[in-house]
């Protein structure tokens, strides 16, 4: 058979089947919900990778910490990016989500940051302190604070301590409790404030200058990918967790964050 013989069989099949010979298959799409700023940023390059693999994700960003799991329980997303395991546990204790993490991804180092000066030496006793008013993030907060000296805390405490476990607090600081988004907004108004990491770049702070105190980060608060149980199994979980755990995006973080946010894997 001729070269033209095979291009026009080559046609009359794809007339008659609609499909060209050796025509990409299309990719699978799901969608995953961030937070604005580091999870938004490392998921857009994650994005690019696993282009690459055939997935192709759907970025939906959130303002707070609440939606993203309840989204993701109701079957809105496939899968997010935004939380620390502490944290989706005390979720999934309160409002029995079935959903599950499948890999971890970054750490955020909280950090507590002040306008008003330049060091923690020179907090004032009853200064105002502003800390996230969830179990979890609150809790973080109280624990960085006693880990730095600066309170007491009842023996036993876990990963969330409350107001009530302070058992000394010698700079009698005053604290007030908020959504944890809004706390780089207080710091017009309050003497410091506990900020999660990806809230201060958000809003302009530098984690590595601007803290006063920072929180070890080898600390238990690795942020995960969860996923609903019913999904965990499915190979384009695996595709995911591999495009995000990657050399090129542990490669992307060092050099965007330059130490602001750190590769947990």
């Amino acid at each position: 058979m001729s070269l033209r013989s095979l291009a026009l069989s080559a046609v009359a099949a794809v007339a008659l089947t609609g499909f060209a010979p050796f025509e990409k298959v299309s990719a699978e799409t799901i969608k995953v919900g961030v937070t604005p700023g580091p999870h938004a940023q490392v998921m857009e390059a994650v994005k690019a990778i696993a282009a690459k693999k055939g997935l192709d994700i759907q970025i939906l960003e959130f303002s707070d910490y609440v939606v993203p799991n309840a989204a993701l329980e109701a079957g809105d997303l496939q899968a997010n990016s935004f939380q620390h395991q502490p944290y989706l546990d005390n979720q999934i204790a309160d409002r029995k989500y079935k959903i599950v993490s499948v890999g971890s991804t970054v750490n955020f180092p909280m950090g507590i940051y002040s306008k008003k000066v330049k060091s923690w030496d020179e907090v004032k006793v009853g200064a105002t302190l502003a800390i996230p008013n969830d179990p979890t993030n609150g809790g973080r907060v109280l624990l960085l604070l006693r880990d730095k000296g600066v309170i007491k805390l009842k023996d036993g405490v876990g990963f969330k301590p409350t107001l009530l476990d302070i058992t000394e607090n010698p700079k009698k600081l005053k604290v007030i409790e908020i959504d944890a988004a809004q706390t780089p907004r207080t710091l017009d108004d309050v003497d410091v404030a506990g900020v999660n990491t990806n809230y201060a770049t958000q809003s302009g702070l530098d984690p590595v200058k601007d803290a006063l105190l920072r929180e070890d980060p080898k600390g238990p608060y690795a942020n995960v990918i969860a996923v609903r149980i019913a999904d965990k199994d499915k190979p384009w979980v695996k595709t995911l967790v591999e495009s995000y755990q990657s050399p090129e995006i542990k490669e992307f973080i060092a050099t965007k964050f330059k130490g602001a946010v750190l590769a947990t894997w």
